[in-house]
């Protein structure tokens, strides 16, 4: 994807992994709740090794949106980092779950 295309209506699937003090701080519930502002479908869950893993699905827009959230000033703890991979969509999801 690239020019006007990236914002496109088209569900996407972002997968993200979230460095810092993420976990124990209500993190998880956070990005729920901003996901679901945002009208995204997926999940939140804490990695063995201290990250956060957040799957999005909807429009690519949307998708970037929460990353910019993410990466923001307002989180709770700590971000020290967020990667993220781009696909297409799978089954999908009924909404945005804690796991």
């Amino acid at each position: 994807m690239h020019g006007r295309d990236a914002h496109s209506e088209e569900p996407v699937r972002v997968t993200a992994w979230v460095r810092g003090k993420v976990q124990q701080v209500g993190f998880r519930w956070w990005t729920r709740a901003r996901a679901l502002e945002t009208g995204l479908t997926g999940y939140a869950s804490n990695l063995g090794d201290g990250r956060v893993q957040v799957v999005a699905e909807g429009p690519a827009a949307d998708c970037e949106r929460l990353l910019a959230l993410l990466r923001g000033p307002d989180t709770p703890g700590h971000v020290s980092g967020v990667t993220e991979i781009w696909t297409a969509v799978g089954p999908g999801y009924q909404g945005f779950e804690i796991r």
